[in-house]
């Protein structure tokens, strides 16, 4: 009898952990109505952990507009998808469209959170209006597990794979690429940071894609909400004042 209380007793225990550990992650639905807790992919100036980059305000005021408290996580990519078709976590703050054909349990927010720009930081002369194929015959360097630039690089083109942000400026900065690939808004906050005055980003981007808000099913009828949020906020002005705090410094490079 004192082995079976002592094993129950450790049993509570372990729950109790395990508990508070989820709970300080964020990694289930909250059952409080009135709290939505998303994913975040992006990197300072379009999300941090204080939720005062460009995305996390947008999708802030949007949920305040429909009477929700938003809170965030930053888990690695496949993960965060898994959880929240599981509903460990309520959604995605921002990917491409159509994943809710791989993912059975998300719903897509059919109006977007923005755009993300993919392209080449490095030497000024590179003509990127010829696309991918302007990065033939070049040093290139970007994240491993990045499709869009797995899928469309050319052959033709020398590649380094990282495995993360500041591995790849690091390549930059040491001369050992001509050009990394990377968001837009994010590579113009590494070049200030890193004062890396002898790079630019190169316009227009080799690819453009919109992001989407994803929201596990148990939430769909938040969708349509949502939506009006966000084209409110376009009309209205909120967009763009939030576009204009947080953006506009880092518009020069």
């Amino acid at each position: 009898m004192f082995l079976s209380a002592k094993l129950k007793f450790i049993t509570v225990v372990y729950l109790i952990l395990l508990n508070i550990i989820f709970s300080k992650q964020g990694f289930c639905a909250t059952p409080d109505n009135n709290i939505i807790i998303l994913n975040t992919t992006g990197k300072p100036p379009l999300n941090n952990e204080q939720m005062q980059g460009f995305m996390d305000q947008v999708a802030l005021e949007a949920f305040r507009r429909i009477g929700l408290t938003l809170k965030t996580v930053s888990l690695p990519a496949e993960r965060a998808l898994l959880n929240a078709n599981k509903l460990r976590i309520d959604g995605e703050m921002s990917r491409i469209a159509d994943l809710q054909y791989k993912y059975s349990n998300l719903v897509q927010v059919p109006e977007k959170i923005m755009d993300w720009e993919f392209v080449a930081i490095g030497k000024p002369e590179l003509n990127s209006e010829l696309g991918w194929r302007s990065l033939a015959g070049k040093r290139v360097a970007f994240i491993n597990g990045w499709k869009i630039l797995e899928e469309n690089i050319t052959p033709v083109t020398e590649v380094k794979k990282v495995k993360g942000s500041e591995s790849l400026f690091r390549l930059l900065l040491n001369k050992r690429v001509d050009f990394v690939i990377y968001e837009r808004w994010a590579g113009a906050k590494y070049i200030k940071d890193l004062s890396l005055n002898h790079v630019t980003i190169n316009l227009p981007a080799l690819a453009k894609r919109k992001m989407f808000i994803y929201l596990n099913k148990k939430h769909a009828p938040l969708v349509n909400e949502l939506v009006v949020a966000l084209r409110n906020m376009k009309a209205d002005g909120t967009y763009s004042q939030i576009e204009e705090k947080i953006l506009k410094q880092y518009s020069d490079h």
